[in-house]
């Protein structure tokens, strides 16, 4: 193989190495980001079903509570009604609180997506200081060597970045009776 060909051969590995690289480390961010907006999506949706029954349980009570105000005295019937819909209120809180739980799993993924911008702002970082050891006057075989150089460097930073990112967002589910408002 002539050094010309071998260096076209050690160009070509590098800039293909340092395409893949970032493409898959974009494609994760990206998947991470729709993970995160669906996420957000389905908490907000649960919290607002979740508040509208608290809402709707509280504005039920108010016809009891206010006879209790005039002074009046519920009936059996209504003070079983009250703690039904005390028992909802606070099943209701609950899902809620539990809703909230996306904060951990956006938390996760937040993190993780910077950890793979970093790692690939290091990774160009990398080549750029080493692309600047390169000088117009470089001869082929000075060439290969940085090249060499450079793709053991970039290999080697790619390793450490995976073994630091976790693949699976895991959350923590609290049961009901782990809150207690009421």
């Amino acid at each position: 193989m002539t050094r010309k060909k071998i260096l076209g051969s050690h160009v070509k590995r590098l800039l293909s190495g340092v395409s893949d690289h970032g493409r898959r480390h974009l494609t994760e961010v990206e998947t991470d980001l729709i993970q995160t907006g669906l996420l957000l999506e389905e908490a907000i949706e649960k919290l607002t079903f979740n508040f509208m029954a608290i809402h709707q349980a509280v504005e039920a009570e108010q016809e009891t509570i206010q006879l209790l105000l005039a002074g009046g005295t519920p009936t059996a019937e209504q003070k079983a009604k009250l703690e039904e819909l005390h028992a909802q209120v606070g099943n209701h809180v609950n899902a809620a609180i539990t809703s909230m739980q996306f904060q951990d799993m956006t938390s996760q993924l937040i993190d993780r997506t910077l950890k793979r911008v970093t790692g690939l702002r290091e990774f160009l970082g990398t080549l750029g200081a080493h692309g600047a050891e390169m000088l117009p006057e470089s001869d082929n075989e000075e060439i290969v060597a940085l090249l060499g150089k450079v793709s053991m460097a970039l290999a080697i930073q790619s390793l450490e970045l995976r073994s630091v990112l976790r693949k699976a967002v895991s959350q923590k589910h609290l049961e009901s009776g782990d809150i207690e408002l009421f």
